[in-house]
């Protein structure tokens, strides 16, 4: 689709994490090269203009609209002490600036899947995440939560339903 969200994530991730912007910057869904080389070049540029590295700063100088609502729904929803399913590079960058914003919110977080994407790999690791799934996705449209979400509900219902020794009678 190529709406470069996965430009805003690559710039987020090298402001708040310090790393080369080329181990940030990847095909996105599938770009060319010489248009690789374009958008290390622009994700540079921008990244290189950012003085004050708060989360709000990043968030607010290469974050994007989309980035910005989904990064305030992951704490509004922490704060309300609910799951969130993170899916994706670009969410995942959502996440990290949230949990920069508060480091609670982390503990709420489960991670849908590991996308190929380049520095979505980068990004787990500081957010010390084990994605339930890893499937070589290059889709940010939430299917990787989408195929999660059967998983997350199985463990729940493992956890809140299954017998306990006592209650099945096993003697120890």
């Amino acid at each position: 689709m190529g709406i470069g969200n996965s430009s805003s994530a690559a710039a987020i991730l090298a402001a708040i994490s310090n790393a080369p912007v080329n181990a940030c910057v990847g095909l996105g869904t599938g770009i060319n090269e010489q248009q690789l080389a374009k958008k290390i070049a622009l994700v540079t540029q921008a990244v290189a203009r950012i003085e004050d590295k708060s989360p709000l700063n990043i968030l607010c100088e290469v974050g994007g609209f989309e980035i910005a609502q989904i990064c305030g729904a992951m704490l509004a929803t922490a704060q309300a002490g609910r799951l969130i399913v993170v899916d994706g590079f670009i969410v995942t960058a959502a996440a990290l600036l949230a949990v920069q914003i508060n480091p609670h919110v982390r503990d709420y977080m489960i991670f849908a899947h590991q996308s190929d994407e380049a520095g979505h790999q980068l990004m787990l690791r500081m957010l010390d995440a084990k994605p339930l799934l890893n499937l070589g996705l290059r889709l940010g449209e939430g299917t990787g939560a989408a195929l999660a979400l059967p998983i997350i509900q199985a463990a729940v219902s493992f956890y809140n339903q299954m017998a306990t020794f006592e209650s099945a009678g096993v003697k120890v």
